[in-house]
């Protein structure tokens, strides 16, 4: 079978999308094969510090059968001057699937999947984590038992999970999704723009909103992310003021709920900034049932990526 990279959201079909999402829940429900990817090679190349998604495809590529070797930022001949071209030549002979993560452009990624024998794997770049929003939408089918109709209002920085989280929900009929980011640090207008075209041809809805009072009600998810994106800096020192008044307060999530309404964070978090504590770790909170539902969505990606559709 032909291998398939995993690069951005966007690059999925609606129904390809659905069915890693899907796929995570059966997996984790028992209903996998077993070991399919046994006599595969899968390699964990991450560039940037990862707590669960690093551990998700390390251990994921094991349940599943395959052989995994990790590489950190300083492993591999990059380091000394070889060529990405190079490298993705030589790899590709020895694995079947590149996992990597980095807070670079996709163009590298791109230049590793230029090959055939490998498959790539985006595990966060610059601009997008894609297997974050696959987690994402597992965890709130798991929750919710559908997807269609749910209103999920997301607030903080417009960076790579948000990113993915709006291409993702943008394809699936009738989700709404509502940001809720400080000026001048929503989602890049490029990628705000591609989703919300996505949604109109879906059915979908996707929005932006600046001021931190217009909170949406009815919602059925309230999220965040951590005000400091992993790898990123931002240029104004007094970036933080910005912030304040977008952080999830019991306050906001009491007005912004609908009844069975939960929270969720892509963790790491830091409690008393993007989040208060009594939310994170309330009797709404299903963080870290998401964070392990990570370890799901990646066995659901790498068979995908490595023999097909089960």
């Amino acid at each position: 079978m032909p291998i398939r990279h995993l690069l951005s959201v966007k690059e999925l079909e609606p129904a390809e999308l659905l069915y890693l999402v899907e796929r995570g829940l059966r997996i984790k429900r028992g209903e996998t094969p077993p070991e399919p990817l046994k006599g595969k090679a899968v390699g964990v190349w991450f560039r940037k510090t990862s707590t669960r998604t690093r551990t998700s495809f390390t251990l994921g590529g094991a349940r599943l059968g395959a052989a995994t070797i990790a590489y950190g930022p300083a492993d591999l001949q990059t380091c000394t001057g070889e060529s990405v071209e190079d490298t993705a030549a030589v790899l590709s002979g020895f694995l079947d699937a590149l996992v990597i993560r980095t807070a670079e452009s996709l163009d590298e990624m791109r230049s590793l999947a230029a090959q055939d024998r490998m498959a790539v794997v985006n595990a966060m770049s610059e601009f997008e984590h894609p297997t974050q929003a696959i987690a994402d939408l597992t965890s709130m089918l798991e929750h919710f038992g559908r997807l269609e109709g749910l209103h999920v209002l997301y607030a903080g920085e417009g960076n790579n999970t948000a990113v993915a989280l709006a291409l993702a929900m943008s394809r699936i009929p009738g989700m709404r999704l509502t940001l809720l980011t400080p000026p001048g640090y929503g989602l890049p207008p490029g990628m705000l723009a591609e989703a919300q075209a996505f949604a109109r041809a879906s059915g979908a809805r996707v929005e932006e909103r600046h001021d931190p009072d217009a909170v949406p009600e009815g919602v059925d998810v309230v999220y965040t992310t951590r005000w400091q994106t992993t790898g990123s800096t931002k240029p104004d020192p007094d970036w933080m003021r910005h912030f304040v008044p977008f952080r999830v307060t019991e306050a906001m999530v009491d007005r912004a709920s609908g009844p069975g309404a939960v929270f969720m964070h892509d963790l790491p978090a830091v409690r008393g900034e993007e989040v208060d504590a009594a939310v994170l770790d309330g009797p709404r909170s299903i963080a870290l049932r998401q964070a392990e539902n990570k370890l799901y969505s990646a066995m659901a990606v790498l068979e995908w990526c490595t023999v097909g559709p089960q």
